[in-house]
């Protein structure tokens, strides 16, 4: 057997400055602190045409391009459906002030003041950057912000061994699986493409968790998740952001190395696409979900097979996508983790949405969307776990309807809220209190 040859999980134990927090303790306080301090600077002057002209001037300056970037981004782009949250466009509008303020500055200084201008200027930055992340909580680290330079991932290169332990009928794999001696402390992460054979759609690399268990021999048949992002994003982000290694392997520590395996994949084919996750005039992005991944799989990996022992998932539209495999391919999917999922598939209204995925044709999307499928069909079969943010106010409304829909359509449904947001406090707790459900769905453990 050839073991797989990717990154050993990190470890974030020990004393490193990588490791400080970015988002809570001293360093965000004291980013806040000297950002503010900063922003005084530039804002105060002795020069009485500096209070009477060149602030004002400076404020309005600021407010219009904050409302021109968010009418951009809101009404015009659409990047994701859901728009900017006053937090953030508060703290971004605080970053363009102090730029505004050190452009209006900067034509009458000397070199050396100048210099102190800008400095000032990015100071105010770094404030609003670190305000919009302690938000989000997408970069707790600096390991975690610096990952891309500092993680070398490797491509999968795994064989397959000459024997497995499978799960006798009326047993889970945790009893009859022994750890062996000799078994890694940890699972180990690596990258592979994904291809959309029968889709046809380009997908970005794929990131595969291979628990401690999948490097024995006889190897256990394990179970896999399939797990997504969000918009923006991309399936590093669960990998970094999301910490999954760390939670995978402390789930395996606690199971003699046993633990799903976790296949994080590109269902938008860039940071800011959106496929819908559905096949439409945008792509086939089903196919891709429900043949191009269990068809890869089954050909690359030794895992347990049938529906109950695949479960797919995702954050925010990665949730929504986890839902609308789980009621349109429920032959493939036994199981699904919706983590702060939308109501139906969006572009940002329900007419875009049509319209640019079946011209406008609502019976097509009927067909496919969640709510009316489970409308009118029934999943006994199915186990579907919800979680939100006990403070998103804009998808925890969306999430308990969704929740009531699939109980009604008889899936054994669980619906949690979580300490947070719309962020990734809610993100990472919401795979990480799951792990056991997801196993336990899975035939892993009882």
């Amino acid at each position: 057997m050839t073991g797989p040859e990717g990154r050993t999980t990190r470890s974030l134990a020990g004393w490193n400055p990588l490791d400080w927090p970015l988002t809570h303790g001293v360093i965000p306080a004291l980013v806040l602190v000297v950002g503010f301090a900063a922003l005084a600077a530039l804002a105060c002057s002795r020069s009485p045409r500096w209070w009477l002209v060149r602030l004002p001037l400076a404020l309005l300056l600021a407010a219009g391009i904050t409302t021109l970037l968010q009418f951009t981004v809101d009404d015009w782009w659409q990047p994701w459906p859901d728009g900017l949250p006053h937090k953030v466009t508060f703290w971004v509008g605080l970053g363009v002030l102090g730029l505004c303020l050190a452009a209006l500055r900067l034509r009458r200084q000397s070199w050396r003041r100048r210099g102190l201008t800008l400095l000032a200027a990015a100071l105010v930055l770094l404030m609003s950057a670190s305000q919009v992340n302690r938000f989000y909580d997408q970069y707790p680290t600096g390991r975690v912000l610096l990952a891309p330079w500092l993680d070398k991932t490797g491509k999968l290169s795994t064989g397959r061994a000459s024997a497995v332990v499978t799960t006798p009928p009326g047993k889970v794999l945790a009893e009859v699986w022994h750890r062996p001696a000799g078994l890694p402390a940890k699972g180990t992460v690596s990258t592979t493409p994904v291809p959309g054979v029968k889709s046809g759609f380009q997908a970005r690399d794929a990131y595969v968790y291979l628990p401690p268990a999948y490097q024995a021999e006889p190897r256990p048949l394990l179970p896999v998740l399939v797990l997504m992002a969000g918009q923006p994003g991309s399936p590093a982000d669960w990998i970094n952001s999301g910490s999954l290694p760390e939670q995978l392997d402390a789930f395996a520590a606690a199971h003699e190395g046993l633990a799903p395996i976790v296949l994080v994949v590109d269902q938008t084919g860039s940071t800011w696409g959106n496929n819908l996750c559905m096949d439409s005039r945008i792509a086939k992005g089903q196919t891709y979900l429900a043949e191009d991944v269990p068809d890869w799989i089954t050909a690359h990996l030794q895992t347990a097979t049938g529906r109950t022992a695949r479960s797919i998932g995702g954050l925010s539209l990665g949730g929504t996508c986890s839902l609308q495999l789980a009621v349109n391919a429920p032959q493939v999917y036994g199981s699904f983790l919706d983590i702060s999922g939308q109501e139906e598939p969006t572009l940002g209204s329900h007419g875009e949405t049509v319209q640019a995925a079946f011209g406008g044709d609502e019976a097509a999307f009927d067909a496919v969307d969640p709510l009316h499928v489970m409308a009118r069909q029934r999943f006994p079969d199915t186990a579907a776990a919800f979680v939100v943010g006990a403070g998103d106010g804009e998808y925890k409304p969306q999430a308990e309807k969704v929740y009531a829909a699939a109980v009604k359509a008889g899936m054994k449904a669980k619906f949690m809220t979580v300490p947070g947001g719309h962020d990734w406090n809610t993100f990472r707790a919401g795979l990480g209190d799951n792990l056991t459900w997801l196993a336990q769905q899975t035939g892993l453990i009882r």
